[in-house]
């Protein structure tokens, strides 16, 4: 692939969109090209399914109806939009990926993670973001910032043992996986932001340009 593949992930409320705002103006005064999308979502199809998945309505679905959506969600997203992106050499920004998958449906709903990998196997080989920025916040601050956007989606509703679960799964795969990098989101937004650029200058792509 020709460009590179940034993903942010994190709890809910830990300041996500701000933070890839931040990403969009520090490629833009590199004169790189890129792509900003989300997960579930970023083509049409996927954006059905994200309405799906994301409805108070469908309170009783079951974990693995739900990883499933999620993956065929991510696989037309991938081919759709993502690899063209990046085969045209431009950069993705993606608000969510396939970690999510092992934090939200392994780590909150309890599905085991070897199923979660040969789901991810299936549909998307080997393919994996070069950088997955994990923004860290104590769950019950995550989720005070979350509530004050407004009307709560089915996963926002969930509990704070369950929010704990994926903030710890998350961290446990930062351990083992060269390409996260954990951010203290608890920290000032200039802070952060100060991190998550040095972690963008590391990339190969950029380090000739330091």
């Amino acid at each position: 692939m020709k460009g590179r593949f940034i993903t942010i992930e994190g709890v809910e409320g830990v300041g996500k969109s701000t933070n890839i705002s931040y990403i969009e103006r520090f490629l833009e005064s590199r004169d790189i090209e890129f792509v900003s999308t989300r997960e579930p979502g970023g083509t049409a199809l996927a954006e059905r399914i994200r309405d799906v998945l994301l409805d108070k309505v469908e309170s009783s679905m079951d974990p693995m109806t739900e990883l499933l959506l999620m993956f065929a969600a991510r696989k037309q997203h991938t081919e759709e939009l993502i690899k063209p992106a990046l085969e045209r050499g431009k950069w993705v920004i993606c608000d969510r990926y396939t970690d999510s998958s092992y934090a939200y449906q392994g780590g909150g709903r309890g599905l085991d993670s070897k199923i979660i990998s040969k789901v991810e196997k299936l549909t998307l080989g080997s393919f994996k973001p070069d950088l997955t920025i994990v923004l860290d916040l104590p769950v019950k601050k995550g989720l005070a910032r979350a509530g004050n956007r407004g009307e709560l989606d089915r996963f926002e509703l969930e509990s704070e043992k369950f929010f704990k679960r994926v903030r710890a799964t998350f961290l446990a795969r930062a351990k083992t996986h060269k390409r996260y990098h954990v951010i203290n989101a608890s920290r000032s937004l200039s802070a952060v932001q100060g991190k998550i650029g040095a972690a963008l200058t590391c990339l190969p792509a950029l380090r000739s340009t330091r």
